[in-house]
């Protein structure tokens, strides 16, 4: 064999089976044995298999080193794109050949490089998930980026703000107007700015040390900023969540100075560049006086000097540190705590007092805590201070009407009513001028002719409220709301929830049982002829048919006013004369949550509900406490065939001539079936012709209405309705102290005040001078709705009193039974009035009566008083049918 080996021939593809190939000279390594001495398959490495060239021992890297040798002996190159390794693509071979056809150049040529980007993200030569992990470069630099942002941004808008004025704010302040329903005539304009500035000199030490302790312990330490405050105020505002101011005394005074309150990242961040900006040019005394003379303080005074001359009559220079520690709380929020009370059902006076007083003790104990004040001088502080009287330059009804407005525009707004009386708003209200003032005439009337306060004392304390709604669209035209602010009455009677509504409650258990049934009828509607006991002191019986027990142990018995033994009479006739029994058992058998539904549906307030009766058999007969502008507009949706609007009392809002959007009139929603309604209707259009409300039956147009009278005589209400106009009426005496109501026996020098008379008479006068001009609409007819159950013959009426010694006549609560009253009757054996000269006998009519919480409602004036019961409270009720929730202040439309 020749010693010179033959160069291998150039294979057809490269890779590394070509370079092992092409190995040339020996290798000074072990010979590789003969192809195919193996035996092995892969022994072979071209077609012939075995017999073909040896190969190194070393492996494939040796033989790749070898094959870079052979080729030059330098370090191999990286393939350009499209030519694989050693040929895997369109070309190949060795370093210098060529790639093959229509392909770049093989291992020989390095390839053109890629442009750069100039942020390399997502990043080149990374896969997966690997591509938008960031380079430490990359976030280093991000953030270097952004905090120079911020420190570029932060100083063109420090440059960029002013440093505020005090005195500036108060020249640009805005009055909020209000015009009647014309769209044209000014009603009220409210928020003249009473500001005095004063001094710092002529803020009491007292003041100072009060207001630092409670908002801003290191007002003289810190930088006029609060970072956790304005970072918690924007994270707030980017998750659409409640916003939140700054906290700092500094960043309060700049607030306040703005008087654009709009809840926005930009008015954000120039409230906490002028704050850093007015810390470093003003002093800190100078930023608290700005700050005290610019806050409000409620009753209209903005300043100390004009709060201390509201609340005290006196300059803020000689003010006491009770008074101080006062003002100081009232800071917090005057809608919540000045004790005069505020808008919505949360700030009732006494709520508010009570909230006062334990934020002006919180604030002389954080005082000591502070170190602004010794345990010492903390002991020797006074009591609460006493209020000056308050004044209100809104005379007559103005002044309700201004709240009413005020409220439903801040709750659609979403705007505190301290943000609404910064002023700039054009508020166009729903009230008709012309019927308003007709609503106050007919009480001025009825009240100049019943009251004599002077020579009876139980003509004191006794209060009117009414309100009139449009069935057709839920707007409010006219209320009643008391003497008026300027003559010091500020609750508003025609929004008060605390004044129990009685039997005109029973027409929505009358409307539930048509529109859900009973147990008895299978949840099919019950007809108004269906037929309940009407005896007095009945057992009332739960729906599996069993006496429901009072808290004696003992069946409870309801009690009606009368002892007219009624025997079986229809639903029709008993609201006729609201006698009480069978509307108890009614209601059990209906579902006092049915009720519930219903007059939810009807516009009632769940917090109106009488939590305390619930559940109980009480419930039924008026224990709620709905105001008169939502028991008018539940009573629309009987005028309105069932159709219910929320009331409502503006129609537009302009803020800078421009109009504010969300005051679109409430939509229609269906309350309850066309027929219910309309044979609900049908059946209080009975009670005034023939029942307790017939005081208005000569009024010369269709009317339907109810009467109701409370337990001790407490309320009196009257609630009807033409086509065109529902309006409420009630009366009610109160302690003005407590807040308590009062019985009125003997008001107006009667024995008891029924739903039929005064209330009706108030309604009566008001209603025909307000539909004078207009066509009124006759009721709808009503069709015959469900079935008639209890239809057996009704036994004569008699005056024998059903009683039973054993048996109790509360629900829950013990009450002993009441002594029999005679009743006033006519030749038929009918009640009647007083007023009805067809009557030829003594009494009254009834309209019920329970224990604890229950309601009666006597006659179109009869004399007889209401049946005496003692009573004991149980869970969370009220015996007085009072419940829970508060006495003034409830919401409205």
């Amino acid at each position: 064999m020749s010693e010179h080996r033959r160069k291998p021939p150039q294979p057809q593809g490269g890779g590394r089976a070509a370079a092992r190939r092409g190995l040339s000279g020996s290798s000074s390594g072990r010979r590789a044995a003969p192809r195919g001495a193996t035996g092995s398959p892969s022994d072979g490495y071209g077609p012939g298999g075995a017999g073909g060239e040896e190969r190194p021992y070393g492996g494939r890297a040796e033989a790749r080193r070898a094959a870079q040798r052979a080729g030059g002996g330098g370090r191999r190159r990286a393939a350009p794109d499209g030519a694989g390794r050693g040929g895997r693509g369109a070309g190949g071979g060795r370093r210098g050949a060529p790639g093959g056809p229509g392909g770049p150049p093989g291992r020989g040529r390095r390839p053109a490089p890629a442009k750069k980007r100039f942020i390399d993200y997502p990043r080149a030569g990374k896969y997966g998930a690997a591509r938008w992990v960031p380079s430490w470069r990359q976030v280093t630099g991000t953030l270097v980026a952004f905090f120079g942002g911020l420190l570029i941004a932060a100083g063109i808008g420090y440059a960029m703000v002013g440093v505020p004025s005090a005195k500036n704010a108060a020249a640009t302040a805005e009055n909020n107007v209000f015009y009647w329903s014309d769209n044209k005539t000014q009603m009220a304009a409210t928020g003249d700015t009473n500001r005095q500035n004063v001094e710092f000199k002529d803020i009491p030490k007292a003041m100072q040390e009060a207001v630092i302790s409670a908002e801003n312990a290191t007002f003289y330490k810190d930088k006029g900023v609060d970072p956790m405050g304005i970072a918690r105020a924007l994270f707030n505002m980017a998750r659409g969540g409640d916003t939140q101011g700054g906290s700092t005394i500094t960043q309060q005074f700049v607030k306040n100075t703005y008087l654009s309150q709009d809840q926005t990242l930009t008015r954000k961040f120039k409230e906490l560049f002028i704050s850093i900006k007015v810390n470093s040019k003003l002093s800190k005394d100078e930023i608290l006086a700005g700050y005290l003379n610019t806050a409000y303080y409620g009753r209209d005074s903005y300043g100390i000097q004009a709060a201390a001359q509201a609340y005290f009559g006196k300059d803020s220079k000689d003010l006491t540190t009770e008074q101080c520690v006062f003002l100081a709380a009232v800071l917090k929020g005057p809608n919540l705590y000045n004790p005069d009370g505020g808008v919505g059902a949360n700030a009732t006076p006494a709520a508010n007092t009570e909230r006062a007083k334990q934020r002006w003790n919180w604030i002389l104990d954080r005082e000591v805590e502070v170190g602004n004040m010794t345990k010492a001088e903390r002991e020797a502080v006074g009591s609460f201070p006493k209020l000056k009287k308050r004044t209100s330059s809104l005379s007559g009804q103005t002044g309700y009407l201004v709240d009413i407005a005020k409220e439903y525009v801040a709750k659609k707004l979403e705007l505190t009513p301290e943000e609404l009386d910064r002023g700039g708003y054009r508020i166009y209200t729903t009230f008709d001028k012309k019927k308003v003032e007709e609503l106050e005439a007919a009480v001025k009337k009825t009240q100049k002719s019943f009251l004599k306060p002077k020579e009876r004392a139980k003509d004191k304390y006794v209060q009117f409220g009414a309100a009139s709604v449009d069935p057709e669209n839920g707007a409010i035209v006219a209320l009643y709301g008391g003497e008026g602010m300027d003559k010091g009455h500020y609750s508003n009677n025609a929004n008060t929830t605390g004044v129990p509504v009685g039997s005109t409650w029973k027409p929505i258990v009358l409307a539930s049982a048509m529109e859900y049934g009973t147990y008895k009828t299978d949840g099919e509607p019950l007809s108004p002829m269906s037929r309940y006991n009407g005896n007095d002191l009945l057992v009332i019986k739960d729906q599996n048919g069993d006496p429901i027990m009072g808290s004696n142990g003992k069946p409870f018995r309801q009690k009606n006013e009368g002892t007219t033994r009624w025997g079986m009479v229809t639903l029709r006739k008993a609201m006729e004369q609201s006698i009480n029994t069978p509307f108890a058992q009614l209601g059990v058998d209906v579902g006092l949550a049915n009720t519930r539904k219903t007059a939810e549906a009807m516009g009632i307030l769940p917090e109106s509900f009488d939590k305390g009766n619930l559940r109980n058999v009480s419930f039924s007969l008026g224990t709620s406490t709905p105001s008169a502008i939502r028991m008018a507009d539940a009573y629309a949706t009987f005028a309105a065939s069932g159709t219910h609007y929320e009331p409502f009392s503006v129609t537009k809002v302009e803020k800078d001539g421009k109009p504010v959007p969300g005051f679109d009139p409430p939509k229609r929603k269906k309350a309850m079936d066309e027929n219910v309604a309309n044979n609900v209707t049908d059946v209080l259009e009975n009670v005034v012709q023939n029942g307790t409300g017939k005081k208005i039956a000569d009024i010369g147009f269709p009317v339907a209405g109810k009467t109701g009278t409370t337990d001790k005589n407490k309320s009196a209400w009257f609630v009807g309705y033409t086509r065109e106009l529902s309006t409420a009426v009630t009366l009610f005496r109160t302690d003005p102290d407590k807040g308590k109501l009062l019985s009125m026996n003997g008001t107006g020098g009667v024995e008891s005040i029924h739903g039929g008379d005064i209330p009706a008479q108030v309604w009566k006068d008001y209603m025909a001078e307000a539909m004078k001009g207009v066509t009124p609409k006759p009721f709808p007819e009503a069709e015959k709705i469900g079935e008639i159950i209890g239809a057996s013959p009704s036994p004569t009426a008699s005056a024998s009193p059903t009683t039973d010694p054993s048996a109790s006549t509360a629900p829950t609560p013990s009450v002993s039974a009441p002594s029999p009253s005679p009743s006033r009757t006519n030749g038929n054996g009918n009640n009647c009035s007083i007023w009805d000269p067809t009557c030829n006998d003594t009494g009254g009519t009834t309209d019920g009566g329970t224990s604890d919480g229950g309601t009666t409602d006597g006659s179109t004036g009869g004399t007889t008083p209401t049946p005496s019961t003692s009573s004991d409270t149980g869970g969370n009720g009220n015996g007085n049918g009072n419940g829970n929730g508060g006495f003034f202040g409830g919401p409205a439309g």
